[in-house]
């Protein structure tokens, strides 16, 4: 599919319009625009200092912007928190990977937020795995999700933080 072609889906699913954001002595964002339809791919690239990291985390809801707005679904919203952000389905996948190592995929994928059995007691580690294997096999990818992260390449890694991205 053409990345230009807006035949499938014309409206945005995210807009980010007029984004303005300042830190003291540096003005990051001037009036950023930036949309996204569903189906497409983007990367944002430009030059150290350009506002890319500072757009994201605008998007993501770590930063407020000072001006501007963020539409998801064409509805005004103010992204208070990284939370809202994932209960909307907006993710980023960082760079600097942010997993523990010493825990197995499934644990990562579902890290503070995990299925409880119980009476909420106990995690039900069954639930979990069964729920990481449901989303590695809906990404097509073949990760144990009880192996250890620690012992994964950087790529199977990456394939995880993915995952973690797609369970909200």
């Amino acid at each position: 599919m053409n990345v230009h072609d807006h035949s499938l889906d014309p409206k945005p699913v995210v807009e980010l319009l007029g984004i303005e954001k300042s830190f003291p002595g540096v003005r990051a964002l001037h009036n950023a625009h930036f949309d996204l339809r569903r189906g497409e791919v983007h990367a944002l690239m430009g030059e150290n200092g350009a506002g890319k990291s500072t757009l994201m985390k605008v998007l993501t809801g770590v930063y407020q912007p000072d001006a501007g707005e963020i539409r998801v679904d064409d509805a005004v919203v103010a992204m208070h928190s990284p939370q809202l952000a994932q209960g909307m389905g907006i993710s980023i996948i960082h760079q600097e990977l942010f997993l523990m190592n010493h825990l197995t995929a499934a644990q990562n994928i579902f890290i503070g937020r995990e299925p409880r059995r119980g009476m909420g007691l106990f995690v039900d580690e069954a639930k979990m795995k069964a729920d990481a294997a449901a989303i590695f096999r809906r990404m097509k990818v073949d990760i144990d999700p009880a192996g250890e992260v620690g012992e994964m390449t950087v790529a199977r890694q990456q394939l995880v933080e993915i995952a973690k991205a797609l369970s909200y």
